[in-house]
């Protein structure tokens, strides 16, 4: 008798451990799909504080700063070589673009 419930006990010992661990995996990916939504907002609430030189040109997309000055580097993120942070009003190094 003593004998058949420990074979049955040892059976079940690799489905309760499966079971154990299923769980903890689980719950571990929960909390990282939480912290990707969380990081995800985060990100389109900083995003969403567009600087007021961005504008969007059809094409391209977002560019920052002024796009008539030859210093420009048509990005979203950065406004230039020279003045990188910017603000592009009253620049002294703003020369304009020569068009060929």
């Amino acid at each position: 008798m003593f004998e058949a419930i420990l074979v049955l006990a040892l059976s079940l010992m690799p489905s309760l451990l499966s079971l154990w661990v299923m769980g903890k995996t689980k719950a571990q990916t929960r909390e990282r799909l939480r912290a990707a939504m969380e990081a995800t907002a985060r990100r389109e609430a900083q995003t969403s504080q567009m600087p007021p030189e961005q504008q969007y040109i059809e094409g391209i997309g977002y560019l920052i700063g002024d796009i008539t000055c030859q210093y420009n580097a048509r990005s979203a993120y950065i406004r230039c070589a020279v003045n990188p942070a910017g603000p592009c009003d009253g620049c002294p190094y703003y020369e304009q673009e020569e068009v060929s």
